[in-house]
């Protein structure tokens, strides 16, 4: 059943379960392991071209058709079937798709075109690379284990391309994820564009340089070259767009109410002291952060999530919520006056207000919320989803208090890691967390 695969190459080498072996040397390798397979025995040859049959909509049929289309020889007057079937009233789960191979050739059935979709993932990783087209004779009846199957994308710290989102969203696909969690505003970069608020993309898009090589060396070294970028709004359409045509919810990330230095930086007024700021050149956790007793913090907040949400059709929208130092709060009359009015007790329950008051104006929008597992600190917002990155244990205690939870411990789950040897490898934030292990979470 499909697991929390990773977005790795290597996956390609994996094997399955051992009774699923072609031979000695070719493994049946398809990542995530199907929820049932069996091998009936021989093989499909096809001898030249396959034709496609489109047993349903074909208008429907697009996505899948054209995936096998770019990847399979296929032809008009080709000489074996590859039959593709819309089957609503199977008793495939919602996502599931089954997929037959018989030396005569083979169908591929699913309720909707997005089990299509996956089948034909599956089918593709069955091909080989290279060489005839020579497929092993089986059944398989595949469906999700996990509702929410997500990758990350941090394009704050470093700014990645368009085409560069979309091959990330390729091989998410070809790997059965469903969510894109795309972290577009943090202390070294805001990188979408909000028409309301100009200065973000001239002001907070850019920082004056990078750090290089760890955060603990010293000196810290710099590499004085600028790094900027942002999403421009049609952009962000192109991108959901290409997702969505791949089966992939987007769910954007907007932090608060810290790692929010590059906002400070367009708009110092949001802040509880006066500034100047400027877009974080090194990596941590900041003390100036948008302060929570100022109204002018939440209209601006909303008014960048208003557009926000006309981008992002998906039901959540990422605030963050991690990491957020109290130092400067404790300091701020404002923020205190805020607490005597709401009658909080400290700053963590300022914290549990602010995440709130954001909740409720999601919710009234028709959006739910996700957090890092800190806004689980000074009480936890009614409706929220809880994203458990500091080990699991604060998932466990959300889902206990009936909240839906999405483990993402960073001993499994973050590739900022080294994947092996350290001297052979990119600087990384420390740590080791191989292919394995990562493989292995549960």
């Amino acid at each position: 059943m499909w697991r929390h695969a990773l977005l790795l190459p290597l996956l390609l080498m994996a094997s399955c379960e051992g009774e699923t072996m072609r031979s000695p040397v070719e493994p049946i390798s398809i990542i995530p392991r199907p929820a049932s397979m069996e091998l009936t025995g021989g093989e499909f040859h096809p001898g030249g071209q396959l034709a496609i049959v489109l047993d349903g909509d074909p208008e429907l049929m697009g996505a899948p058709a054209a995936l096998l289309t770019a990847a399979l020889p296929i032809a008009e007057d080709g000489d074996a079937a590859l039959t593709l079937r819309l089957a609503p009233d199977t008793d495939l789960a919602e996502e599931g798709y089954a997929l037959t191979i018989t030396p005569e050739g083979i169908v591929l059935s699913a309720p909707n075109p997005l089990g299509l979709f996956h089948g034909a993932q599956t089918l593709l990783q069955l091909a080989p690379l290279d060489g005839p087209l020579v497929l092993p004779c089986l059944e398989i009846h595949d469906r999700p284990r996990f509702e929410y199957r997500g990758m990350h994308l941090d394009v704050c710290r470093h700014f990645f391309p368009v085409d560069f989102v979309k091959r990330y969203l390729d091989l998410m696909a070809m790997h059965k994820f469903n969510r894109f969690h795309w972290h577009l505003t943090e202390d070294q970069g805001w990188r979408i564009e909000i028409e309301r608020y100009p200065e973000l993309a001239r002001v907070a898009s850019v920082r004056a340089e990078t750090l290089v090589g760890h955060y603990g060396d010293t000196p810290h070294q710099f590499d004085g070259t600028p790094h900027g970028g942002f999403y421009t709004q049609d952009e962000v359409r192109e991108v959901v767009a290409y997702a969505a045509a791949r089966g992939i919810t987007v769910i954007p990330e907007i932090e608060m109410p810290g790692h929010s230095l590059a906002a400070l930086a367009a708009y110092p007024h949001l802040a509880c002291t006066d500034g100047p700021f400027t877009p974080a050149t090194k990596w941590g956790v900041f003390e100036d952060v948008y302060c929570a007793g100022d109204d002018a913090v939440f209209e601006f907040l909303e008014g960048v999530l208003e557009e926000v949400i006309a981008l992002f059709p998906g039901e959540y929208i990422h605030i963050g919520g991690d990491e957020c130092p109290k130092t400067r709060w404790e300091q701020c009359a404002k923020c205190q006056a805020r607490m005597i009015g709401e009658g909080l007790v400290d700053e963590h329950e300022l914290q549990s207000w602010f995440i709130r008051r954001i909740e409720r104006f999601l919710n009234a929008r028709g959006k739910r919320l996700i957090g890092w597992d800190e806004i689980l600190e000074g009480g936890l917002a009614p409706d929220a989803t809880v994203m458990s990155w500091r080990g699991t244990a604060g998932g466990i205690a959300a889902a206990k208090q009936g909240h839906d939870v999405i483990m993402t411990p960073g001993s499994h789950c973050y590739f900022d890691h080294y994947q092996a040897d350290p001297a052979h490898e990119p600087v990384a934030i420390g740590g080791l967390t191989t292919l394995k292990k990562v493989y292995a979470f549960e």
